[in-house]
């Protein structure tokens, strides 16, 4: 009788710990879920790497032309037409740094990744990748390891500022956080050319852009997210930690906002044109007076994946004047300055046309609604100049003097101080390399500058557009702000990067198609 007893009770007790055991696992499943719905990626912080950037420099001694001015890359890789320019093949990933986890396949292989906005395709290293140097510096996907795996085999390419990344497209499940999407097409890279790959801190992409710029039309991992019903709302938020003492790089959240990432409201504007989160935005000011560059709009496009703000090199000048920023010297500048200042003068004086100003000096031909680099003009061959170059270099500085010429005017300069201040511009203009060095001891003296989205103004600070890289007295300060010059109809375009978002938490708003920007907390 007290034998049975015990066994009833062994046997009790026993079901009894089962019972907590299985309670305390559901427990500890249901509060992994958050609550509020809300996927939350942390994202880890790179600091800028003084190495990174000597590898930058190198490649981009061959890859400048295609980032200065924008090369007629169809979205898919074929050639086409200055509207369908692919601004994925500006990006220099080198700089980025922000990046996350994610894993793919079963059991679940790990990759880090950054989180681009300005792209729409998933890409990491391939086993395959026999012959890159860059593929065995990283993480490798292996599809025998995988019993999710489903064949495709379709080629793929991606063509960058310094160099094309290609593979093949495979299938299988992607692990973002807590959540798995099924069967995404993704593409193993069994090439990654060059020293950008090789130096880089992450082994792939995974773009957040519109299907519209997917390589090879593929369905963004974002789409299936939104498509298999894993997200709460069609929305998802960057918040970037602008603290550089903090670990804490910052977080990703898909299928909302969460609200302590930012203070106030956000102002809402509507994507333009899908592909890139593009958006219109007003003019840009420096130290609040306006440049009045983009007072008849320019476009923007909110973009995770690129570390500095991009925009016009006319603009960048101006704003690298302000604020002491030293560049490379523009021969053909200050020729134009020197032997047509006056005259752009003149005829600013009398109201012409700002836009026919260069073709009537005969520095550019006219199209009916901007000047166009392609005339003929004297060109000296024992410098070893194409002539091609030198009506380009000719037609590009005259366009700048023109816009900072009447920039100067409308703020009643007299004709001297204006014609030497737009000589000392030229020394301003951005190196090849895209970036610009500051004196860090002068912070406090630089002006804020600002830009004007959906009609409010967003402020940027010298301490949030100056990137510190290095330690201790070797360390160097360097303009957030880069040259690119993206002609229409699709430009002229900026590109707000890291030192946009980091001041500015950034809803992307899928469901509505809509950009939405507030002060970060």
């Amino acid at each position: 009788m007290g034998f049975a007893f015990l066994v009833v009770m062994r046997t009790g007790f026993k079901a009894f710990v089962s019972f907590l055991l299985v309670s305390l696992l559901l427990s500890s499943l249901v509060s992994s879920v958050p609550e509020d719905g809300l996927l939350r990626v942390g994202l880890k912080k790179f600091k800028p790497d003084p190495n990174n950037r000597v590898a930058a420099r190198l490649e981009s001694q061959g890859g400048w032309s295609l980032r200065s001015s924008i090369r007629p890359y169809h979205l898919n890789g074929l050639q086409g037409d200055a509207q369908q320019a692919d601004i994925v093949g500006l990006k220099n990933y080198l700089d980025a740094q922000y990046y996350g986890e994610i894993s793919i396949g079963t059991p679940p292989q790990k990759f880090t990744v950054i989180f681009d906005t300005g792209s729409s395709n998933l890409w990491v290293p391939s086993s395959k990748c026999y012959l890159s140097v860059a593929c065995f510096f990283h993480s490798k996907y292996q599809s025998s390891q995988s019993s999710t795996y489903k064949r495709n085999g379709k080629p793929a390419s991606i063509q960058y500022g310094t160099g094309a990344i290609s593979g093949f497209f495979s299938n299988d499940n992607v692990q973002v956080g807590d959540l798995v999407i099924k069967d995404q097409e993704f593409i193993e890279a069994t090439s990654e050319p060059g020293i950008t790959f090789m130096a880089a801190k992450f082994d792939g992409i995974l773009g957040l852009g519109f299907q519209e710029i997917s390589v090879g039309d593929a369905v963004p991992l974002w789409y299936n997210m939104v498509e298999q019903g894993l997200v709460k709302e069609p929305v998802f938020s960057f918040w970037l930690n602008s603290n550089p003492e903090e670990e804490e790089g910052g977080e990703l959240v898909f299928g909302g906002v969460d609200p302590k990432h930012f203070k106030g409201k956000h102002t809402y504007v509507p994507v333009t044109q899908k592909g890139y989160w593009q958006f219109a935005m007003g003019d840009v000011l420096i130290g609040g007076k306006p440049t009045g560059y983009c007072g008849g709009g320019c476009a923007a496009i909110a973009d995770s994946g690129t570390s500095l703000l991009a925009g016009p090199t006319t603009v960048i000048t101006m704003i690298n004047q302000a604020i002491g920023a030293s560049g490379v010297a523009s021969q053909e500048c200050k020729a134009v300055v020197a032997q047509y200042g006056q005259t752009i003068i003149d005829l600013l004086l009398v109201e012409a046309s700002p836009k026919k100003i260069c073709s009537q000096v005969g520095l550019c031909t006219f199209d009916g609604n901007r000047g166009v680099r392609g005339i003929e003009s004297v060109v000296d061959e024992s410098e070893g100049r194409s002539s091609g170059f030198m009506r380009d270099a000719m037609c590009s500085a005259c366009e700048m003097a023109v816009v900072w010429t009447h920039s100067q005017l409308q703020q009643n300069q007299t004709q001297e101080r204006v014609l030497n201040y737009v000589d000392e511009l030229c020394d301003r203009i951005p190196s090849p390399m895209g970036e610009s060095a500051v004196d860090c001891g002068k912070l406090s003296s630089m002006p804020k500058v600002s830009f004007t989205i959906g009609g409010k103004v967003f402020d940027l600070s010298p301490n949030e557009y100056i990137l510190k890289v290095g330690e201790g007295p070797s360390a160097q300060c360097i303009s957030g702000f880069t040259g690119l010059d993206v002609p229409p109809p699709r430009g002229p375009l900026w590109i707000m990067g890291d030192v946009f978002m980091r001041r500015y938490h950034t809803m992307f708003d899928y469901g509505n198609l809509r950009v939405g920007f507030a002060e970060s907390a």
